[in-house]
């Protein structure tokens, strides 16, 4: 095996990161056509509802009971980025944020001090199959910034710039960059707080898509980086020369660059990198401060304040069937992509 590659492993769930990162959630589910209330067109009979994390039919509830998906719960001391690869996302929280996004958009979040949300998933299409697949990847935030004020960014997938190599052989592979950079491509601001504002830190979140056959090469970044390719769908990458099956991760040297093929049939590559924080880490469930007494200061916090409550009728909050795309900020702004 190549000295360019670290680490082989297989995916489990969630994915395995390194630090900045804390971790990556990947869901696809096969749901059916939407109910009147957009949650399955079908029986919830046999299912573990309020913790369905088991594939049944295609599918999940996650900890929804009508609409799958995640209702309200809090978050202190790290980023949320969830990147919607097919499907909807409903977005509320504690601040009077709400949104709407689907294929190809990323809701970039910082948690901050605190903050209640819910992220459902409506089956908005009542006359076909409702096919879900999201990524999200936790970015933490280093001691200086765990106190920062929440805040939540909406990266359309009209201003998320794409990127097309073509290799020897007329091969193309294709990628959509949603932080860091490609080849003097810049991926969008992040939020103002984020570990990825800062460009000495080489945050890097990266989709890639490569053809059948298609060769291409990542580039080379600076060293003492943490950077993995995660190879979740397809048949066979050739790595440096070495075979890797679907499901699994390569840790990278990031001072080198890597040679890619996929052989067999397209292959679809999520790339994270970054700088480490280097910072103690304690996490338990929505929780990651620096300290065990942190924590526990958190939790007496959250029982005390709640993280301002929440303003919403539904701990399952969705937005109307025929709503659009769209982002509604705690200071009463309202955009829409475009």
């Amino acid at each position: 095996m190549s000295q360019k590659i670290k680490k082989i492993a297989p995916l489990g769930f969630p994915w395995e990161t390194k630090d900045p990162f804390l971790f990556c959630v990947h869901h696809r589910d096969e749901y059916p056509s939407g109910n009147d209330d957009m949650g399955p067109n079908d029986s919830l009979a046999g299912r573990n509802i309020g913790q369905d994390f088991t594939i049944k039919d295609g599918w999940r509830m996650y900890h929804g009971t009508k609409v799958p998906g995640f209702p309200y719960h809090p978050h202190r001391g790290f980023e949320t980025i969830t990147i919607s690869v097919e499907g909807f996302v409903d977005h509320t929280d504690s601040l009077g944020g709400a949104g709407r996004f689907t294929t190809g958009d990323v809701q970039w979040m910082t948690a901050g001090k605190g903050i209640l949300h819910s992220e459902m998933f409506p089956l908005v299409n009542r006359e076909a199959d409702n096919p879900f697949e999201i990524f999200q990847i936790w970015l933490n935030l280093p001691k200086a910034s765990k106190f920062v004020e929440p805040h939540f960014k909406m990266l359309w997938q009209e201003d998320i710039p794409a990127f097309e190599d073509v290799d020897e052989a007329g091969k193309k592979t294709k990628g959509k960059i949603v932080a860091g950079s490609y080849q003097n491509t810049q991926a969008p601001d992040p939020t103002p707080d984020s570990w990825a504002a800062d460009p000495s830190n080489e945050v890097g979140v990266m989709t890639i898509e490569m053809e059948a056959g298609a060769e291409w090469t990542l580039p080379k970044a600076t060293p003492g980086l943490n950077r993995t390719l995660y190879f979740y769908k397809g048949q066979k990458l050739q790595v440096e020369g070495t075979d890797v099956s679907p499901y699994h991760l390569i840790e990278l040297d990031s001072s080198e660059e890597v040679n890619l093929k996929a052989t067999g049939e397209n292959a679809s590559l999520l790339l994270l990198q970054g700088k480490p924080i280097n910072e103690p880490v304690v996490q338990h469930g929505p929780f990651v401060m620096n300290t065990q007494a942190e924590i526990q200061e958190t939790f007496q916090e959250y029982r005390r304040t709640q993280f301002g409550g929440w303003p919403w009728p539904e701990t399952e909050q969705t937005h109307p069937r025929e709503k659009g795309r769209f982002a509604l900020h705690s200071d009463g702004r309202e955009e829409q992509p475009g």
